[in-house]
């Protein structure tokens, strides 16, 4: 119970969950709260308690929940600042000369008459202080009346609200009385209300002397989780948390934290926070000036970033999500793979249980070539995906079926023979049809009586020397493999370490360097490889309830029509995958608009082309908006001193004089057309559809990364 189930990460194809060095020393005190990266936390750990019971409201999709004021789903009508001034200064001119007309007498006594009415006969002395007082109220009234209505009609209360002290305060005071037990978060009601009271008052014990963090209250409470679904008993995890309160059910790293972070995170919600929407008239009035953030109920969806080079899809984008990706991961709630190319900034070593640095001599894990299955046709069908998947439609090789094929055919017998699939030699080897390797092949099949296996071979035999074999391309795909950079990886021996994907049923944290740097193609391969393998993995796995994900910081080569429909199948299976394209022109034409089908979340960095523009405007749609349409009419005078007003007015202001003439309409337009993407979305900024696994959506938001 210890670990929440998430032990068994430990076990992966070949030994125990790798990690490039032992778990980390873990102090008896966090060295942090989350929400305020890189400083201690008080020792009475008032932090910690101010985060966690900081509101949460439920919201649209991709607002940043924490902390949030919603706002009407609807823009109030505003009216201009000057006009608005302008009213409430000619209202106050007409309240001042509504009293003066009553002050002089100009408009009669009748409003003394009530005045008159009270003032009783002993008070008609002169000089009365009676009368006095009372004459004197009556003006304060009559005056306040006037005040009141003119108060109304010049909109004093809307420049009070909008220029006055409550402008000034823009966060409303918070309530320091701690709140009650049973809606305290920090005092476990859900725990108290089970009956595991003494559980419940160690933890809220330790969150209140600073031993919690985030992290751990994330992952106590996916422990807690896993009692109500029924896969721990309530006794051992109440006694897991007696003996080692906020540390209790740890990650099999033994880590309560990553060693850094960057970015703004809140694992009560599962959300990180991007940037900030823009305060623009695009947006809608809900979003305007909130926190943008990604969620697992977003990335579920999967999500697609195009943006040039330096536009900030590694940094504003790849970085906080795999950062976030990774906390949830230490809670037990995701297990994440992470790959780009070796030195892109996808996170320190430390922040990682796995990091395989493919064609680097200190890498201390493998991959492995065929994703740990056993199976010679699932096998097959991975393999061919990447050895042969982005080649074009006119290509003899781009079958997949047909590699498929030719490939169970070698598989399947050289397993049977050796208990184990080829090494990538062998695998060339075979695919350029050797004759000692199939003669071998074929000698053990026939002492082991495998008569289905020696059909496969001799069909594979026969068709190598067919014009249209598809062996010699396989072949020469292998052969990028088959270099003496990667001569220590892909090994099948069992001598190695390789990480399988099969092991993402388990909270483990990945990232696969690839060796770009004189090997592009390859890189390619072994990045499809890797999504063929994720999407084959997930969509198979018993308990769905941990979130897979998936982040490639460069999808260049890798979208083929089997990963698309792949990426289709993966909100199912509750995963998604995270991808970034430089430019639409990486991937087919044909295959575009399925790509941009099949993820829920679309983002369009500054400075995409117009061609890409216009896949996201297509994608995007049209909206129906309200078009004004504004024409100005000469006015000609008829009478001599129409013509002479017009001849003083056109010398004063240059102009002649006109009729303004406003026509109002719906039209359909796009949300955001190509031009606007490609020229108008600033430095720093992109355009970003949401989506998430519930169906509920957000349209195209301006949003601003730098904040």
């Amino acid at each position: 119970m210890d670990s929440e189930g998430t032990q068994d990460a430990r076990g992966t194809q070949a030994g125990p969950v790798p990690r490039p060095a032992g778990p980390p020393q873990v102090p008896a005190a966090p060295p942090r709260p989350a929400h305020v990266p890189g400083m201690p936390p008080p020792p009475d750990g008032s932090a910690f308690l101010a985060w966690l019971r900081t509101a949460r409201p439920e919201t649209l999709p991709g607002i940043w929940r924490f902390g949030h004021r919603p706002r009407p789903e609807e823009e109030p009508e505003r009216v201009p600042g000057r006009q608005l001034f302008s009213g409430a200064l000619i209202a106050f001119l007409v309240g001042w000369l509504i009293w003066s007309l009553l002050w002089n007498g100009y408009l009669g006594g009748w409003w003394l008459l009530p005045l008159y009415a009270m003032i009783p006969d002993s008070w008609a002395e002169p000089h009365s202080f009676a009368a006095v007082v009372v004459v004197y109220a009556y003006y304060v009234l009559v005056a306040g009346i006037i005040m009141v209505g003119v108060g109304r009609l010049g909109r004093w209360g809307e420049i009070w609200r909008r220029y006055g002290p409550p402008a000034w305060r823009r966060s409303p005071a918070r309530d320091e009385r701690p709140p009650a037990p049973e809606e305290d978060p920090a005092a476990w009601p859900a725990l108290r209300a089970a009956g595991a009271v003494d559980a419940a008052e160690r933890l809220a014990s330790d969150a209140r002397s600073g031993l919690m963090r985030d992290v751990d209250h994330a992952r106590i409470a996916r422990a807690w989780q896993g009692v109500r679904t029924g896969r721990h008993s309530l006794a051992t995890f109440t006694g897991a948390v007696l003996k080692d309160g906020a540390a209790a059910c740890p990650h099999p790293s033994g880590a309560r934290d990553l060693p850094v972070r960057q970015a703004r995170h809140d694992l009560l919600t599962g959300q990180v926070r991007l940037g900030t929407t823009a305060d623009d008239p695009r947006n809608p009035y809900a979003y305007r000036g909130a926190g943008l953030a990604l969620g697992p109920d977003l990335l579920g969806t999967s999500m697609l970033v195009v943006g040039p080079a330096g536009s900030g899809k590694t940094g504003g984008v790849v970085r906080p999500v795999a950062e976030s990706l990774c906390l949830q991961a230490l809670a037990g709630r995701t297990a994440l793979v992470v790959v780009g190319a070796a030195g892109a900034g996808l996170g320190p070593s430390d922040a990682y249980d796995v990091v395989v640095r493919i064609g680097s001599p200190d890498s201390v894990y493998d991959l492995d070539l065929y994703g740990g299955t056993t199976d010679p046709d699932e096998a097959a069908a991975v393999l061919a995906e990447a050895l042969v998947g982005d080649l074009a439609d006119p290509h003899p090789g781009s079958d997949t079926r047909r590699s498929t094929t030719v490939l169970a055919q070698l598989l399947g017998p050289f397993r049977a023979v050796h208990g184990r699939f080829p090494s990538v030699p062998e695998l060339r080897q075979l695919l350029d049809g050797s004759p000692a390797l199939l003669a071998a092949l074929r000698q053990g099949l026939q002492e082991a009586g495998q008569e289905s296996l020696l059909r496969e071979l001799d069909a594979r035999e026969r068709q190598m020397g067919h014009p249209g074999d598809v062996g010699g391309i396989l072949a020469d795909r292998v052969a990028l493999l088959d270099r003496p950079a990667f001569a220590g990886f892909f090994d099948t021996s069992g001598e190695s370490r390789p990480f399988t994907l099969k092991a993402l049923d388990h909270p483990v944290r990945v990232r696969v360097d690839l060796p770009e740097r004189g090997h592009a193609d390859a890189s390619r391969m072994l990045a499809r490889l890797v999504l063929a393998q994720f999407t084959a993995s997930v969509t198979v796995r018993e308990d769905r309830s941990l979130f897979a994900c998936l982040v490639l910081d460069d999808a260049t080569g890798v979208i083929t029509p089997e990963s698309v429909r792949g990426v289709q199948r993966l909100r199912s299976a509750n995963a998604g995958v995270l991808l970034t394209l430089r430019t639409l022109d990486d991937v087919p034409r044909p295959l575009r608009g399925p790509l941009l089908g099949a993820t829920g979340c679309r983002m369009a960095l500054s400075g995409v082309t117009p061609w890409d523009g216009q896949d996201f405007a297509e994608v995007w749609g049209k909206e129906w908006t309200e078009a004004r349409d504004v024409t100005d009419r000469q006015i000609i005078a008829e009478s001599p001193a129409g013509k002479a007003v017009h001849a003083l007015r056109r010398a004063i202001t240059g102009k002649a004089p006109t009729a303004r003439a406003v026509t109002v309409r719906q039209v359909e337009r796009e949300r955001w057309s190509a031009s606007e993407l490609a020229h108008a979305v600033p430095a720093g900024h992109a355009v970003l559809s949401l989506t998430n696994v519930k169906g509920e959506h957000a349209p195209p938001l301006l949003v601003d990364l730098r904040e």
